[in-house]
This record gives structure tokens, C-alpha cells and sequence, in this order.
């Protein structure tokens, strides 16, 4: 899935240098698999899923990553698009206290309030739908089977279409035919 989400991304002159990607994985720790790049620079990391899942810390550190980044770009007085946040899990938040998954909670709320993040989260077979309904303020989606390949094309073209707006427009995307409410 991530590899067709990158060879989409680079077909694009444009989004293959606006679109920046970042990754994150969680289970018994929280790790930066990939600090923020461009989508011509991506390459395909190996993801497994496996031990606890501390969630509530992978979405601290997602949103902390954020804050840099823009803080950078604001620094060097370049503009930027809304950060898309997509999160793809197969549990429910494990090994970690209440307490951190409802400040994450309540974080995300405050990021999407203010309009600083699009926070979208993805469950795949065995994911606790309604906890990540508390979690998350938009609909969490369910993915269809394990299409994670549809669901990264679709991903891809939204972010062609995003990466070809104006700062700050709002963009129709097109339906999530790889997931379900």
C-alpha cells in the first residue's frame, strides 16, 4: 500500500515535492520510522504489527512532529497546507494509562478545532471501532478487508488534489470506496 501510495505521489510533479510524509509505529514503543520528506525521497519502510499499542503516545509524538515541522516552515517564511494525520491500527490503545489516551483525545479535538490538523483514523480487522471513535472527532473508517492499497490510492489522490489548491482552500475529496463507517 505504501509503495502505491509513493509511485502516485511521484507522478505528480507537484505533489511529489509539496506532499511530505512521516511515519510513526506503535506497539510496545513509540517510533519515528521516517522523519518528515518529500514524496520523491519516500521509500517503502516494512511495517508489522505486533506487542501493545500505545496509541495515546503515537498520536503525542505525531502531533508534537507536527508542531516542528510547521514551526520550521514559519521560521522560514514559507506557507503550508493543513497536515493530514492518518491513523491505521489493528487494536485499541494498550500499555498505557487512560490518562494519555484521553489527553490525545482531547488533543486532537483542540488540533481539528483550531484547524491546525485533519486527524483521520483507519481501523483494520480486530480494531476497537468504538474506542476510536472516542479517540478521534471525525468518523473513524473501517478498511474493507486488508486494502490497504485502494485506500492508499485514494490517499495519494487527495493529496494531488490538495497539493494543487490554494493554502487554506477547502478541497472536495473524493469517496472512501476502500473503507466503511
Amino acid at each position: 500500500g505504501l509503495e502505491t501510495f509513493r509511485d502516485n505521489l511521484i507522478t505528480d510533479d507537484l505533489a511529489k515535492k509539496r506532499v511530505e510524509v512521516a511515519i510513526i509505529s506503535f506497539d510496545n514503543q513509540v517510533k519515528i520510522v521516517q522523519e518528515f520528506i518529500t514524496a520523491d525521497q519516500f521509500e517503502n519502510p516494512v511495517l508489522t504489527a505486533q506487542g501493545q499499542t500505545y496509541m495515546g503516545t503515537a498520536i503525542h509524538k505525531a502531533l508534537d512532529m507536527i508542531a516542528t515541522r510547521k514551526s520550521e516552515y514559519r521560521n522560514n517564511g514559507i506557507t503550508y497546507y493543513r497536515p493530514w494525520v492518518f491513523l491505521i491500527t489493528d487494536g485499541e490503545p494498550q500499555g498505557e494509562s487512560e490518562k494519555v489516551v484521553k489527553e490525545a483525545g482531547d488533543r486532537i479535538q483542540q488540533e481539528e478545532d483550531n484547524k491546525h490538523v485533519a486527524f483521520f483514523a483507519v481501523g483494520v480487522e480486530g480494531a476497537n471501532m468504538d474506542k476510536l471513535g472516542e479517540i478521534v472527532q471525525r468518523t473513524p473508517l473501517k478498511l474493507r478487508g486488508l486494502d490497504f492499497r485502494e485506500m492508499f490510492i485514494w490517499l495519494s489522490a487527495s493529496m494531488q488534489q490538495v497539493s494543487h489548491s490554494k493554502v487554506d482552500e477547502q478541497v472536495a475529496l473524493p469517496p472512501p470506496g476502500w473503507g466503511a463507517v
